[in-house]
């Protein structure tokens, strides 16, 4: 074998994911890596794109709104989910541009070469279409060329990440909070969607995975007090055990869709690892939990964690860095 010291990862694809073992490193670019999510995921992926833009090269944004949206309280949650109007792109930019100056997020001139999915279903009565319609807004002004961005919003979908026939029925908001919907008469593959939006053409995902879904310890990467869960996910292609040069692509989850809530159903079902089996892509899927101020266990968009939420030094953020840059930090 040309790299030798993989063995003991080929192993472990071999074998079934038990206990947490530490996470996992590959031969990859940490400057290749992009995120996508759903709900509180949505927001979450908006946000850490804007806030490593200068690494993430671009973001799916499934039932999601701006960066900032929430300007740090619960309350301000409501106008960007389905209560009141949704808040202006002009002070939120401006917000960002002062993050910026300052240091706490990337420079927003490195947006204008990232590509950015949005998607709203239209019987999506959690987080309403106009709250999307300010995020495509939000990119727009804040320098990402509009042949860069993809919106779907003709897809009769309720609230949920959207596959080619897993699911519930595509009009429901129900748990999972996955949905098969069809498009131009034929099953809509989110997940390739986004990934050939951000990456450009792949090869055609894989009917028969390869590769393995590995949990991994991450307490060790997420402070307490971060609602982070002990143990997170990620889906191996078998190229990338044996040496390959492998991007990193991040799903999160959204609210009551953590593993501890349903299951494999969000890192086993959602289509990412089809496409992420041929196309040499691991994809990271890290977890929340509930805690006091996380009852539902969502991503935090709105400041539980504290005022650096929205920041590359927010505990969740910060966290889920360092896990994507160490996936590809092998030599």
């Amino acid at each position: 074998m040309k790299y030798p010291a993989l063995l003991g990862i080929l192993a472990l694809l071999s074998m079934p994911a038990l206990a947490a073992d530490p996470l996992p490193a590959f031969r990859g670019d940490p400057a290749q890596s992009s995120v996508s999510g759903l709900s509180s995921g949505a927001f979450m992926a908006a946000q850490y794109q804007v806030a490593y833009s200068a690494s993430v090269v671009g973001a799916g944004v499934v039932a999601g709104g701006p960066y900032f949206c929430a300007k740090g309280t619960l309350a301000g949650a409501g106008p960007c989910m389905n209560m009141g109007q949704p808040p202006a792109v002009g002070p939120l930019l401006a917000t960002a541009r002062q993050f910026a100056h300052a240091g706490h997020i990337d420079p927003l001139d490195k947006l204008a070469s990232r590509r950015i999915y949005l998607f709203s279903g239209s019987n999506d009565n959690t987080v309403k279409t106009q709250v999307v319609d300010v995020a495509a807004e939000w990119f727009r002004q804040a320098g990402v060329p509009s042949a860069q961005i993809a919106y779907e919003r003709s897809l009769p979908a309720g609230h949920a990440q959207i596959t080619p026939a897993y699911g519930n029925d595509c009009a429901l908001t129900n748990t999972p909070y996955i949905n098969h919907c069809e498009s131009q008469g034929k099953g809509y593959d989110q997940a390739g969607v986004i990934l050939q939006h951000i990456y450009g053409p792949l090869q055609p995902k894989s009917q028969a995975l390869t590769g393995k879904i590995v949990s991994f310890d991450q307490s060790r990467y997420a402070p307490k007090g971060s609602s982070m869960a002990a143990e997170g996910f990620v889906y191996v292609p078998r190229a990338c055990a044996e040496g390959e040069a492998c991007k990193v692509h991040i799903a999160l989850h959204g609210c009551q869709q953590y593993a501890g809530k349903v299951g494999d159903a969000f890192y086993a079902h959602t289509g990412y690892n089809n496409w992420a089996d041929s196309n040499r892509i691991l994809v990271l899927y890290p977890q929340t939990t509930t805690s006091p101020s996380n009852q539902q266990g969502c991503w935090d968009w709105f400041g539980y964690t504290g005022k650096a939420y929205a920041w590359k030094s927010g505990a969740q953020m910060h966290a889920i860095k360092q896990m994507a840059d160490h996936l590809v930090s092998a030599h």
